[in-house]
């Protein structure tokens, strides 16, 4: 069959995600056990893989869907017992009193703190967070809403320890491993190895983008939500937007380069936060004019939820030293279990579910180390610990669990059946006709199309997965393979080609639908969503445009050599 049918054939799975999800509005609980159904029925049909094979394949994926859920459960288990135990409020009341000016206001909460959440928890929990924050504040609900979800994009290659590199990137480990057992590598011996170069490409390029982003995001809300409607009157924040930039970029490259890819955005977020807090507490870098909205009555009325601008009545219910605790302690286990050198990190790993040749198929098999998911150590962990540091009664924990299992249901069906696709995908290569795998014939076609200009829009098939899929995870997980057959065709570095792909996937958050539901529900914006992403729709394109600059002349000027 010729090259170009069988990849609009492979497409087919992925077009319906786009058309249920996108144009008819389905929720990914809904468009992805049908696009489950589908890939099955082309694998069988056109790959002639065998119904066993589909079977093994989905319980595989059904298998790493868990880790990954293991994950969500224990970040959403952290936030609800925050929220029970009121350390959330108390953080909150913490932001109000170090600036009066809405642009210093929307670069340590929405960037930095917002960075940070994304870090420990991701899954979209960030701008859900951030966003009422800003809401409390006195900010317009659209413009809160906008800001949280342009900034939630640097630190979600890294989000949630890693989550979108070691688990979305797992389909590579084969072809990898190959070329470094063929000896065509240099300087790498591992699939490790690989994962944490492809952290250090992607660091360096968001590091670059964050230089200027904190600076164009207020210029945003400036232009789009000021009196004057002046990209000017944002210039004027510009000494402590790039201070900004450097108390983030400074620990999260470090991060990247030292531990790998688990920690850079918590820590950057993290040392970042206190960083510019304290130079905020002693007047560093403010402007010496204080920006604000216009009057209330002047606002355009898309500006305005259901829930009242400045009306939340937040207040202390501890110190906030208690209150941060809980997320000093997740960052002080996660870097205790991550250090080789350490003893901590091979008790967690002690413990290993494996399940090989799943239903006798060689190439199918899936293992889990449950106490190395950051899911139960430290996430779950903390959360208990924290019933004790809070001193939270037993029926507040009870409400805490309850919401985080019910919370729960929506994205487990969505990742049970995203993850199965993604394993039929890549082992659709075990074909009787030697047709390469359906994400591989599709790069197949698409390089030919393409050609040596690939990599300036590698980072937009990323963000077009988040969108379809609303997770950087699935995004990695469904064209990993894609872009890594694209690297081959071509002749380009794969480690720069499959970073653009984890960076676009990242910068995809802005436009994510799932974000954009969950971040306009807590500000009171329900059916605000279209005119959310077209605000939003633009700096992700100038996003994705920085990054294929970088990428062009990461690939082919500074070093052409990277694997």
């Amino acid at each position: 069959m010729p090259l170009g049918i069988l990849a609009l054939i492979a497409f087919v799975p992925i077009a319906i995600v786009l058309v249920l999800m996108v144009g008819m509005r389905w929720p990914a609980n809904r468009a992805m056990p049908l696009a489950w159904v589908v890939c099955g029925l082309i694998a069988m049909s056109f790959w002639k893989m065998p119904v066993g094979l589909v079977a093994a394949s989905t319980l595989s994926g059904f298998g790493s869907a868990i880790n990954v859920l293991i994950i969500v459960f224990g970040a959403i288990l952290i936030l609800y017992t925050l929220r029970e135990s009121g350390g959330m409020e108390t953080i909150s009341y913490g932001f109000y009193g170090l600036s009066a000016d809405r642009r210093v206001q929307t670069i340590i909460i929405a960037f930095m703190f917002g960075a940070f959440i994304e870090g420990s928890a991701g899954f979209g929990t960030p701008s859900a967070i951030a966003a009422p924050l800003l809401l409390g504040l006195g900010f317009p609900a659209l413009a809160a809403v906008c800001v949280c979800l342009i900034f939630n994009s640097i630190p979600v290659t890294f989000g949630a320890v890693g989550t979108p590199i070691w688990f979305g990137l797992k389909t590579l480990k084969t072809p990898v491993e190959t070329a470094i057992a063929a000896g065509g590598v240099n300087g790498m011996a591992t699939f490790g190895d690989f994962l944490r170069n492809v952290g250090l490409w992607s660091a360096v390029t968001h590091a670059i983008v964050a230089m200027v982003l904190p600076l164009f995001v207020v210029c945003f809300l400036t232009r789009f939500f000021g009196k004057n409607r002046s990209w000017k009157e944002g210039l004027g924040v510009w000494k402590f937007a790039i201070f900004a930039a450097l108390a983030f970029n400074i620990p999260y490259l470090l991060t990247a380069f030292i531990f790998g890819v688990e920690f850079p955005s918590l820590m950057g977020g993290l040392l970042g936060l206190g960083i510019i807090v304290f130079g905020a507490k002693k007047k560093w870098f403010l402007p010496e004019q204080t920006w604000d909205f216009a009057e209330k009555t002047e606002w355009e009325q898309d500006w305005l939820g259901e829930i009242d601008t400045g009306s939340q009545e937040l207040k202390p219910h501890m110190s906030q030293f208690k209150a941060w605790l809980p997320y000093i302690l997740i960052a002080g286990i996660l870097v205790l279990t991550r250090i080789g050198s350490l003893p901590f990190k091979a008790m967690v790993s002690s413990w290993v579910v494996s399940f090989p040749h799943i239903l006798g198929y060689e190439t199918v098999n899936f293992s889990m180390k449950p106490l190395y998911l950051p899911g139960t150590v430290p996430f779950t962990l903390v959360a208990i610990l924290t019933v004790f540091i809070h001193k939270i009664s037993f029926e507040k924990v009870g409400t805490a669990w309850k919401d985080s299992i019910l919370r729960m249901k929506n994205p487990t069906i969505a990742m049970l059946f995203a993850v199965a696709m993604v394993e039929i995908l890549k082992q659709s290569a075990n074909n009787p006709f030697g047709y390469g795998s359906m994400p591989l014939t599709m790069a197949e076609a698409v390089a030919a199309i393409a050609g040596q200009s690939w990599p300036f829009f590698t980072s937009y098939v990323g963000a077009l997965g988040s969108f379809i899929t609303g997770s950087c995870t699935v995004s990695n997980l469904l064209f990993a393979d894609f872009q890594y057959g694209i690297a081959n065709s071509i002749s380009a570095s794969h480690e720069i080609i499959i970073a653009l792909q984890s960076v676009g996937a990242a910068m995809g958050n802005m436009i994510c639908v799932h974000n954009v539901v969950a971040a306009s529900a807590t500000v009171g914006l329900v059916g605000m969503e279209g005119i959310i992403i077209r605000r939003t729709i633009v700096p992700m394109a100038l996003y994705g445009v920085l990054v294929g600059i970088i990428g062009l002349t990461f690939t082919y000027v500074l070093f052409p050599g990277a694997f």
